[in-house]
């Protein structure tokens, strides 16, 4: 399974940059830093060598293919984020026959999930935290999904959001999610373990013992 950060911290990718498969961010991300977008864009993309997602603003067809073509010329490794709905998926079709690569958001249904594939999109990105929060089960959705793009063929890729603990990347893994994004807090939680402190610790110890 690939990792994905999904933030548009400079400092965060730094960290992990070596290690990433890719990098996803949003308005809100991007908000945050108060740099020009494109002049982050291009810095996160050089230090990514993955995908890295850039979301458009506009909410029209023909404002969401101007932002992409635009978008996309900064790295060869921009992917174009279109918000799930009519406009996003015709906008879509349409870049996916320029040769653009995106990335379908804000995806709460399989049937949504659904036309992103048959819009020709790249990945699409089912957000199971926020499905949580509504006493819903996110993972479930997950699943639905990559039942309906084995079913059918589809090369889309599920790119796992909206990830709230390691749990969820634990579940994603399970099922066998080709993707996860998870915030900065919850990628380096994944390195952790108590007992593996402990076990260090105690390792520590006893060579001090024997050594002195």
């Amino acid at each position: 399974m690939k990792i994905f950060l999904d933030t548009a911290n400079l400092d965060e990718i730094k960290e992990l940059a070596d290690l990433l498969d890719g990098v996803t961010t949003n308005p809100s991300l991007v908000a945050r830093e108060e740099k020009p977008f494109r002049e982050l864009l291009s810095e996160i993309c050089r230090l990514v060598l993955g995908p890295v997602s850039a979301e458009v603003t506009a909410l029209d067809v023909e404002g969401m293919v101007r932002q992409a073509r635009e978008l996309a010329k900064v790295a060869d490794n921009v992917v174009i984020k279109i918000p799930m709905g009519l406009p996003g998926v015709r906008a879509v079709k349409r870049l996916a026959a320029e040769g653009i690569p995106t990335n379908v958001t804000l995806v709460f249904s399989p049937v949504q999930a659904l036309w992103a594939a048959k819009a020709g999109a790249t990945y699409v990105s089912p957000f199971v935290g926020r499905i949580d929060d509504r006493a819903g089960d996110g993972m479930e959705l997950v699943a639905q999904i990559l039942g309906i793009y084995e079913n059918y063929g589809f090369d889309t890729q599920v790119i796992v959001a909206s990830v709230r603990h390691v749990r969820h990347v634990v579940e994603a893994a399970l099922l066998g999610a080709p993707i996860v994004t998870a915030p900065y807090r919850v990628v380096r939680q994944l390195f952790d373990h108590p007992l593996t402190d402990l076990g260090i610790e105690r390792f520590l110890a006893d060579w001090e013992r024997a050594a002195g």
